[in-house]
């Protein structure tokens, strides 16, 4: 079922298949939308009630007109649709934001499926090869080369033509969106207070700078295993969704 949740002068799109099952909820990337997880809903519906959802000003999600951040909007999903604690899975930036929800508002987590995740205030370096790329890019607007260097960087494993349209779709958001995305309360420095099962997951062609950040933080989740998945890349839920739903089932039950 398709449902619009209502947030400050707009609505975030989201779908959830119902049912009495276990709450899974799945935030996506910030070079994607809702679309990369089509592949993985089928293997979890028979067990859970999955609820995914655009990011604000992403997909059928309705742009900003005032300051927001995604926490609050994961919280805004939650409320809507009446679930008081899920199993939540992140993808890349969307774990960041799962994990804050861990940290800031533990009774709403039941466990964590984190797929090469990457958090806000986890101290990236700024002379990494794609940093010093995409900068510049972002300040000349250029959104054919971001495209261009986002499929470079995130799909080496090779891009069809949904791929390259949900990427180009981003980026044309991050420009929508602006400066009224605001940052998420810190998490990285409270990562070791999560105390719910957790597993990550990483591409063997996974870029080595996020490698490096997903690492970092399952080593300060207690007992978080990390799993890898042969010959994918960031765009692991399309690449990988078996090994994905698997995972989920390891940790949610």
């Amino acid at each position: 079922m398709e449902v619009n949740v209502p947030v400050a002068d707009g609505a975030l799109w989201a779908e959830d298949t119902g049912g009495d099952g276990t709450p899974a909820v799945l935030v996506h990337a910030d070079w994607t939308d809702s679309g990369i997880w089509s592949p993985l809903i089928p293997l979890l519906s028979d067990r859970y009630r999955v609820i995914r959802y655009d990011l604000r000003g992403f997909g059928r999600s309705t742009g900003p007109a005032r300051p927001f951040t995604r926490l609050a909007d994961l919280r805004a999903v939650l409320d809507h649709r009446g679930v008081e604690d899920a199993v939540m899975v992140g993808h890349s930036g969307g774990g960041g934001t799962v994990l804050g929800l861990a940290v800031h508002q533990p009774e709403r987590v039941r466990a964590l499926a984190l797929i090469a995740p990457g958090i806000g205030d986890y101290p990236w370096p700024a002379d990494d090869a794609f940093s010093l790329e995409c900068g510049p890019l972002i300040e000349a607007q250029d959104r054919d080369e971001l495209v261009r260097l986002g499929l470079r960087t995130w799909a080496p494993a090779g891009a069809d033509d949904a791929v390259v349209a949900m990427m180009r779709g981003a980026v044309s958001s991050w420009f929508a969106i602006g400066d009224l995305e605001q940052a998420d309360p810190p998490a990285f420095g409270r990562l070791r207070e999560i105390r719910v099962p957790a597993v990550m997951l990483l591409g063997d062609l996974e870029y080595p700078m996020v490698a490096e950040a997903s690492r970092a933080i399952a080593a300060r989740l207690d007992g978080c295993r990390t799993l890898l998945a042969p010959g994918a890349d960031h765009l692991l839920p399309l690449r990988a969704p078996h090994r994905l739903a698997a995972a989920i089932a390891e940790i949610a039950g």
